[in-house]
Parts: structure tokens; C-alpha cells; sequence
């Protein structure tokens, strides 16, 4: 739609100019710093930053139903600055000019409800996030959707020079910086660290096609991450990891689309996420606060962070019921299928302690909750899901299974409706299932494949028939009607059907 067809008082809002007054603040020191240069650490304390907004008053001058309307319509607009996460410009980071920001098609995935078989089996009515239609195929494009376009516009209108973006990944991160560097790559080069032996084969294919630089490293996420903080703390590279704020500024999108999806109505949803290096919880959380004060929703979802068993520190801390005694420490971690997931010290973790006190002051929350669940669920529901009409990776499943131990622990009732983020499209671990399939998932990851589950493709070689086609070598008329034929009766006593009858027709 054009401009002039919407209505009066929403048209002078649909394109927003650049305003508010954004800065770092320290959440250890409290101490504020520039946006007008690159941090991603205090250089008082070496704390983590979140980014605030000085003038968020502002927007208090509209009231919650003219933000719904002015979002809601802007749906309809044509302008490619706002058809992806820069929808919500003015609450996510809006000193950004339209002409600096950057869209490759991300974010508004879809919100697919569950069958009826598949909310039976679970207890619960409950709906997948599909955030890997995105287009590196993971929810990691909303984050570098706005730290590109922020490094865009620094690079711009401070007329830098040719800027390197650097980040550490277990697979999904280094695709998505790679592919934002390489749509910029007249003012950005790329490299990216991955743990060697660590990351799909599907997922190391994305950053060398986007054309990166790409570094294997031994070790695990934690080792490859330590090596890219020394580099942005010693030479001029641009930090993509979620360690820089504005990757999680662009990642509270996915809270503003959970809310519109629903009509903003969010009493009695739940929103569940897996842990990795925490930048996603913190995310979510802080685009549920900023809603809630702009009085966009009157109601804070009940929010559930998943961890696997073998990499679970966020799920210790949280274990210790009295906070006066609740210690972080760093864990080990051992393989998990849920790779994204396999973090021991989630750089965001300070992020996570202070926005978890925020959330659970809020007048009436419903809390924010911490499930710790095995690599068996988190496989076996990823596969019933996907056989569900779904195509959630293992992030999805093991969301799923952070669903059924909610619900078996008393933390989610049965009269609750659930939207389960599935961060990365199934094909990014289908090395996973093909494993599993095939029962030669290595013993370190503690997965039995159940036979109900197991899939593979059957050889169709029918008896009696001498030749089979073959390219470039076609059969003979009547030798191939056989072959047709034949095929056809052995595809039809696999599949135990019966023939059809003549006066059936």
C-alpha cells in the first residue's frame, strides 16, 4: 500500500526518522559510553553492555493501542527498510536512518500451531516459531540484521575504511554474519571461527559460499569464543558474536512478532527457547519488558529457557532456589545434538541475571523458568515433531522436550498455549537424524534411536524383471511396461494395498 491510503494519523509515522539517544551501559559499573564507536565490553570494568535509550519516554507519549495500530498497518507497507525486523524502527534501534538499514528478507517467520495428535501427545496446545525461514535459515539474521545495519551506517557517515566482522560460531552465527558481511562486501570481509569437527557439514558450507574467511580452531564454542574476544580487544575487527549489543537489540524481535502474531492478548502463553551463549533469552525478555512498558501488551508471557544436560550452567545457576546464594560457574561441556546449544560460559550471562530480576518484578509475571532436559528427548522430539508437519532442528527439539519436563515438574499447565522457538530450519542437522536412522550417532552423545522412529529409503529391484532403466540407456516400449508394472505391484506389497477392482472405477 501507498502511503496516502492509509489512514490520517498513522501516515505521518509510517517512515520514521532517526531519533531517541542511544548508548552503552555497563551492567556492572552502570557507567554510559558512545554508540559512535564499536564496544562490546565496559572499558571501565570489562563488564558486558546493553544498549539503552535515554529518550524511551518519548514514545510513552502514544499510548499502547496507537503502537499496535501504527505496527499492524505498517505491515502493509512497501518500503523495504521496514518490511523485515525494522517494522518496530522506533523500539528496536531507531537511530538508524531507513537508507543505512539492511534486508535480506529476515524475521515475521511463521507461528505454526501444533496438530491435533501432536498437542495430544504433548498435553498442551502449542505452536512452533519457525525461525529458520529465515534467510540463512536461523533465527541468528535478526541479530545481524541490525548489527550490520548499525556497522553500515558507523561505516557510512564516519567514511571508515574497508571493516573486517569477526565472530566465533557453532555453526548458525557464522552463517548469518557471513551472509550480512557478504551483501555489504564492498564495506565489510568476513571471517568467522568454528570449533573443527564441531559444526555440520551444512552449516560450514554457508560461510565459505558467502565467500568468508573461515578458521577451524580445537576445541570446543567456549576456546573459539576466547580467541575472537582477544582479537577484538587487540585489532580493528567488528565483533558479531551476541556479545555486541546490537545483536540482541535486533533479536527482541522475535518478542514483538510473538505478541503480534497472538493480538498482542499474551495471558496464558509461554514462550520457550533453548540456551546457548544467552543472548536469545536475554533477547526475548527484553522485548517482553519494552511491550509491557510501552503498554503495547498488558500481560508478560511466561518465559522457560531449555539447556541439555550436557551443557546446563544457566540451568545450575537457576537451580539454587535462594538468589542470595546462587553462584555462576562455568561447565564443561559434552556433545550435544543440539549444537547451537553446546555453550559452558554463555558470554550473556550477566545480560540474563539482571533481566530476570527485571522480569519477575513486573506486577503479576508469570516468571522466567529454567528445564534442564536429555539428549534422548531432545532427538526423539525433534523427530516426532518433524513427523508432525514440522521442520524443527535440534534446538526445536529440545524445546519440545522442554515443554514435556515443564509440564511434568508443574511449571506449565495443560490450559496454557505454548510457542516453542525452533531456531534453524531441519536441514541444518540432518546429519543428526541421519545418524540416528542409521544408529552410528556416536556413544558420546548418549542417544539410543527408538525403531518406531528410524526411517530409510527401501531399493525397489522388482522380481522378474531382466533390465532396469537406467541414464541415458531408456528400455524398449514393452520392457519398460513391465518394468512400470512390476515396480508398481512391489511398491504396492510394501505399502500393503489392495488392488482396485474393476467396477470400482
Amino acid at each position: 500500500m501507498r502511503v496516502t491510503d492509509f489512514p490520517a494519523d498513522i501516515q505521518p509515522h509510517l517512515l520514521p526518522q532517526p531519533s531517541g539517544d542511544l548508548v552503552y551501559r555497563c551492567l556492572n559499573c552502570e557507567e554510559r559510553f558512545t554508540i559512535e564507536s564499536l564496544l562490546y565490553t565496559c572499558p571501565e570494568c570489562k563488564s558486558v553492555l546493553l544498549i539503552e535509550d535515554l529518550q524511551w519516554e518519548r514514545l510513552k507519549e502514544f499510548s499502547g493501542s496507537f503502537w499496535r495500530r501504527l505496527f499492524d498497518y505498517r505491515k502493509m507497507l512497501n518500503h523495504p527498510a521496514l518490511k523485515g525486523i525494522f517494522l518496530f524502527y522506533e523500539i528496536i534501534a531507531p537511530v538508524i536512518p531507513l537508507e543505512d538499514i539492511i534486508f535480506l528478507g529476515e524475521g515475521h517467520t511463521p507461528v505454526v500451531r501444533a496438530n491435533g495428535g501432536l498437542q495430544d501427545w504433548a498435553g498442551i496446545d502449542f505452536y512452533f516459531k519457525n525461525d529458520g525461514q529465515n534467510p540463512s535459515a536461523s533465527f541468528k539474521d535478526r541479530g545481524m540484521a541490525c548489527a550490520l545495519s548499525y556497522l553500515n551506517y558507523i561505516v557510512r557517515s564516519q567514511n571508515l575504511p574497508e571493516v573486517l566482522s569477526i565472530c566465533a560460531s557453532t555453526g548458525d552465527t557464522s552463517a548469518a554474519a557471513a551472509l550480512y558481511s557478504a551483501y555489504m562486501s564492498k564495506k565489510v570481509k568476513s571471517a568467522v571461527l568454528l570449533p573443527h569437527r564441531k559444526v555440520t557439514p551444512q552449516q560450514i558450507s554457508q560461510p565459505l559460499g558467502s565467500g568468508a574467511r573461515v578458521f577451524e580452531i580445537p576445541g570446543v564454542f567456549d576456546d573459539c569464543m576466547k580467541v575472537v574476544e582477544n582479537l577484538a580487544d587487540n585489532y580493528h575487527v567488528a565483533l558479531l558474536n551476541s556479545k555486541n549489543a546490537w545483536r540482541i537489540l535486533g533479536q527482541e524481535s522475535y518478542s514483538f512478532e510473538v505478541a503480534q502474531s497472538f493480538d498482542y492478548e499474551l495471558a496464558n502463553k509461554v514462550i520457550v527457547v533453548p540456551i546457548g551463549n544467552a543472548g536469545n533469552i536475554t533477547a526475548v525478555m527484553g522485548g517482553f519488558l519494552k511491550l509491557l512498558d510501552l503498554g503495547v501488551i498488558d500481560t508478560a508471557p511466561k518465559i522457560i529457557g531449555v539447556q541439555s544436560e550436557h551443557a546446563d550452567p544457566v540451568y545450575r545457576y537457576y537451580r539454587e532456589s535462594d538468589p542470595s546464594k546462587r553462584t555462576f560457574r562455568p561447565v564443561t561441556v559434552r556433545p550435544s545434538v543440539a549444537q547451537a546449544a553446546m555453550i559452558g560460559n554463555p558470554v550473556s550471562m550477566p545480560r540474563v541475571i539482571r533481566l530476570v530480576e527485571a522480569y519477575e518484578q513486573v506486577p503479576g509475571s508469570p516468571g522466567v523458568f529454567v528445564v534442564q532436559v536429555g539428549e534422548q528427548e531432545i532427538m526423539d522430539c525433534q523427530l516426532i515433531a518433524n513427523r508432525n508437519g514440522h521442520i524443527a532442528c535440534t534446538q526445536g527439539g529440545e524445546c519440545l522436550a522442554g515443554l514435556l519436563r515443564a509440564r511434568k515438574e508443574g511449571i506449565v499447565s495443560q490450559d496454557e498455549i505454548a510457542v516453542l522457538d525452533a531456531t534453524a530450519h531441519a536441514l541444518k542437522f540432518a546429519g543428526f537424524q541421519e545418524g540416528y536412522f542409521a544408529d552410528n550417532l556416536d556413544g558420546a552423545y548418549e542417544i539410543v534411536p527408538k525403531d518406531e522412529l528410524r526411517n530409510s529409503p527401501v531399493l525397489i529391484e522388482p522380481p522378474g524383471v531382466r533390465r532396469m532403466p537406467a541414464p541415458g540407456k531408456p528400455l524398449p516400449e514393452n520392457e519398460f511396461q513391465n518394468f512400470v508394472e512390476a515396480t508398481s505391484r512391489e511398491i504396492a506389497r510394501e505399502l500393503g494395498l489392495k488392488e482396485r477392482g474393476r467396477d470400482s472405477r
